[in-house]
Formats: C-alpha cells, sequence, structure tokens
C-alpha cells in the first residue's frame, strides 16, 4: 500500500493505493489563503500540517487495514512557496506563496546580481518564483532575514513534519530559481544574489529516491505496522505528469483548468526564456521538462459566465457540437496578464471586432479560441526550444467541453486524447514515486497512461482558418501592450520569435 499526498492552494489532499494503482481512500482537507495586501498571498504552514494529520486520519478511520500494510509515502505540493525557518526550524513568518506578486522589483535586482540566471536557472525571474521574495524579506523584514536559518518549500517543510530531515526533490527545487537545472545541483551564484548559502539549503535527491522515513510516533497514529519510507516526490506539475505517464521524451499533457500548462517531457535541459518558457527538472533521473503557461484560461470562460449572469454551461450548451468557421471576434485572454510568450503581468485582455451582428454566441466561441491560440503561443515556444509535441492528453475541468477539446485541436494542429475518468492529480503521482522510491520496478511499468475515451483529431479546413486567426491574434498584442501602459514610460519590450515591440510612452 502507498500514500500519496498533495498540498495544493486550496486545499490537501490524501490517497490511499494498493498494488494494482486502485484508489482505496481518499481524503480532502480545504485551506485558505491570507491577503495582508494587495497583490499578496500566504498561507501559515501550521494549516498545512493540521490538515496532513486529519487527512491521513481519514485516511486510517476508512481503510484501516490497507493503512496498516502501508510501505511508502509520497508527496506532492505547491511550489515556489517560501517557508523561512529559524535556527530551531521554527517558521519565522506566513508562507509567501506562488501567486503573490509582491516581489516584482526583486526580480529585477536578482537577475542584475546574477546576470547569468536565466541560462543556468532555465527561467525568467518572475514574482511566483522562491529567490525574489527572500530578496523581498531581506529589503523589507531584515529583522526576520537575519534570523533565516533554512528556506524550504512547501512539500519539503511538511517532509520535515513527517522525518525530521531537510530533503527537496530536483522538480520542486527548480521552482526556485537557486538550481543549476542542467546539473541538477544548488547554485552557489544564485544563493549569493539572495544573501545566502547552501548551508540554508535542504538536501537535494531524485523524486525516486529514497528521502526519509515516517517517524515511529507518526506511524503509531495511523496504525501502520512498520516505519514507511518517504520518496523524494515532486512538484505538482511534475507529480501530474507522473500521473498521467509523461515519462518520455516528448510525452505531453496540456492542463485545461482555472490558468493553462502545456507540459513536454525532455530528455536534457533546454531553456528558452525569450518566450517564457520553464525549463525544469522532471521527477525522474537525467529527465527534465519544458512548460508554457497561460495565466487566464478556464477561468476566461468563467469570467465570461459572470458577465452574462449564467453558469459555464448553459453558455456552452447554446454552441453546436462542432464550429465550421473561426469566430469573427478575437478575444485576447489576458484577464491577469500573460506568461508565455510575453511575461507581461501588466497587459490586459480584450474583445476584437465587434459589431451589432454578433451573438453571445459567437463570443463565447471567441472565448474559447483566445485561450486556445495562448496555447498556440505556448506550443511554438516550446518547438522553438526544441521539443517536439505529436499528441497531448488533455486535463482540467475544461476538458470536460469536448467543443474547447475539438478548437483547441485545430488550433495546435495536434491529436488530443481525453480521458476515460479525468486525471487524478498529484497525489496519485506522488503515490506512484513513492512506489518507484521503495521497488526497482522500471519506471514504464508504473507509470502507464490513464485510459483514453477520445482522441480528437484536427479538422484541416479549420487549422488552415486557425492559422489566419493566429496572425491576428499576435498582431493583438502589441496594440494592447501599448494601450495598456500609455503614459507610464514603460520600456522597450522584447517579444517572441524575434519580434521588438516598443511602446515608451
Amino acid at each position: 500500500m502507498y500514500i500519496g499526498i498533495d498540498a495544493g492552494t486550496s486545499g490537501l489532499k490524501a490517497i490511499l493505493v494498493d498494488e494494482n494503482q486502485n484508489i482505496l481512500a481518499d481524503q480532502t482537507v480545504p485551506l485558505t489563503v491570507q491577503s495582508p495586501q494587495t497583490g499578496w498571498s500566504e498561507q501559515d504552514p501550521e494549516q498545512w500540517w493540521a490538515a496532513l494529520l486529519e487527512a491521513l486520519d481519514g485516511l486510517q478511520a476508512a481503510s484501516p487495514e490497507a493503512m496498516a500494510d502501508v510501505k511508502a509515502i509520497g508527496l506532492s505540493g505547491q511550489q515556489h512557496g517560501a517557508v523561512l525557518l529559524g535556527a530551531a526550524d521554527e517558521v519565522l513568518r506566513p508562507c509567501i506563496l506562488w501567486n503573490d506578486v509582491r516581489s516584482d522589483e526583486e526580480c529585477k535586482e536578482f537577475e542584475e546580481l546574477f546576470p547569468q540566471s536565466r541560462a543556468v536557472c532555465g527561467n525568467i525571474a518572475m514574482p511566483g518564483f522562491t529567490a525574489p521574495k527572500v530578496l523581498w524579506v531581506r529589503k523589507h523584514e531584515p529583522d526576520i532575514f537575519k534570523k533565516i536559518h533554512s528556506v524550504l518549500l512547501p512539500k519539503a517543510w511538511l517532509r520535515l513534519k513527517l522525518c525530521g530531515e531537510k530533503i527537496e526533490d530536483m522538480s520542486d527545487a527548480s521552482g526556485t530559481l537557486w538550481l543549476d537545472v542542467g546539473q541538477r545541483e544548488w547554485s552557489d551564484e544564485a544563493l549569493k544574489a539572495t544573501g545566502l548559502t547552501r548551508d540554508a539549503m535542504p538536501r537535494l535527491c531524485e523524486g525516486t529516491d529514497i528521502a526519509g522515513q515516517l517517524l515511529p510516533a507518526l506511524a503509531k497514529r495511523w496504525g501502520i505496522k512498520h516505519q514507511p519510507i518517504i520518496a523524494g516526490s515532486a512538484g505538482d506539475n511534475a507529480a501530474s505528469a507522473i500521473g498521467l505517464g509523461a515519462v518520455h521524451t516528448g510525452n505531453a499533457f496540456l492542463s485545461l483548468g482555472t490558468s493553462g500548462v502545456l507540459w513536454c517531457t525532455t530528455d536534457c535541459f533546454r531553456p528558452n526564456t525569450d518566450s517564457a518558457i520553464h525549463a525544469m527538472c522532471h521527477a525522474l533521473p537525467q529527465s527534465w521538462h519544458q512548460m508554457g503557461v497561460t495565466l487566464s484560461a478556464a477561468s476566461s470562460l468563467s469570467w465570461w459566465a459572470e458577465i452574462n449572469h449564467c453558469d459555464v454551461s448553459t453558455l456552452l450548451d447554446e454552441l453546436p457540437e462542432q464550429v465550421v468557421r473561426p469566430s469573427r471576434a478575437l478575444f485576447l485572454p489576458y484577464l491577469n496578464g500573460e506568461r508565455t510568450p510575453y511575461n507581461d503581468g501588466r497587459v490586459r485582455g480584450a474583445f476584437f471586432g465587434l459589431d451589432r451582428s454578433l451573438s453571445r454566441q459567437e463570443l463565447t466561441q471567441a472565448v474559447l479560441e483566445g485561450v486556445a491560440h495562448s496555447f498556440r503561443d505556448a506550443l511554438d515556444g516550446l518547438k522553438e526550444a526544441g521539443s517536439v509535441i505529436r499528441s497531448a492528453d488533455v486535463i482540467g475541468g475544461g476538458s470536460r467541453s469536448r467543443l474547447w477539446v475539438s478548437i483547441l485541436a485545430s488550433v495546435l494542429n495536434l491529436p488530443l486524447h481525453r480521458l476515460a475518468h479525468g486525471e487524478q492529480g498529484g497525489a496519485f503521482g506522488a503515490a506512484r514515486l513513492a512506489r518507484l522510491a521503495l521497488s526497482s520496478e522500471d519506471v514504464e511499468n508504473v507509470c502507464t497512461p490513464p485510459e483514453r475515451s477520445e482522441t480528437i483529431s484536427p479538422i484541416p479546413e479549420l487549422v488552415e482558418a486557425y492559422t489566419h486567426a493566429q496572425e491576428r491574434y499576435r498582431f493583438a498584442y502589441p496594440l494592447l501592450a501599448k494601450i495598456t501602459t500609455a503614459g507610464h514610460g514603460v520600456p522597450h519590450h522584447a517579444g517572441p520569435h524575434g519580434h521588438h515591440y516598443g511602446y515608451d510612452h
């Protein structure tokens, strides 16, 4: 038996998995986020620990016999958060989360202090990453910074509570901006730029390594016969990839959730920061991945539903089973800025081409297509970085719409696979990593892909039409950026594909 734990932002999930990879029991405990100021996002780590105890207590109550035979535990969790600990491992302040944007200025400072950061760390310095958060604390909370003895990510802090050791896997460490992603080791230069040394970092391991053993008191609490090992595990995206069987070069998935992710597994470190592609370690040894991100995916459709005072299903039910041409309207889904390929947090979304003859249905179609065009930007960025994607699984709430997946298939010109039972998420991938850490099984035998209910292929006529629509979509970005920043004196911005968009005033 294996336990998989996924500590997300809005909830912590724990599952109990048997040798046949059947989920015997699951527990989810909600979490809350605090926002002391606009743009701030924090959580008390003790809330995670209370949620983990409640979730595993629930598993034990639901399946006591299976729980007694647990051999290994895997962890997944929200990335990038900064848990700052003092000399006695006390938490010095609430954890600054991945979606906290206070450290924008510190991102610039970090790259000035460490000019090679993009080449070494594989990513543009963004407020979501850990290093700029610590720079912010150094500048604005110097008394706390002086007390920092170690810095852990959320998952690593939970591991510390479970086994008493500070250990982090490569995939989660990649999201700190302190890891030399190609060499899979801490970068002294990156740490120096934030006033830290390796002494403040946890020991690194691979996701399939044994990285600790459950404390005897906790094993007794949950009625586990022997002390289970704890796997190195993975950050949330890498754990989801393990759960989906995305373990070989070229394996890809598209997550159509609140935000959107296009993932591709790679066999080497290939950064493409010019198009705001993330390049990070996978949870498997000598394996990496690339990701393109759109900040408003399914949330664009939910926003449009709110505007229309209805629910998403009502909007989708108004549409045909299959579109025959692109919408006459064009939607830019930059409701919260855009990540790939522009890394522009200031730009905002828009409808173009409106006239009185347009119906609500055509505007809804435009919203679906706008999100698909954003994913196309991500796909092209991955291709520029050397990835070859021939098909992808589609996960997330938006994947329930067959029409949306069909639009995506034609915009991306890729076959897309819908899953029969939906994805299991990071907890299932964490359980698989727990099994791999304990056994000598081949990755291919454990990390099998999920059952697919349907493969949706591109429609040739629509592929051509959407190619022209994509040109309109890309032409619109510099106009929007200029409108958004008019009068603010924003520096000249370099976009992807060698284009430069000047909007100085």
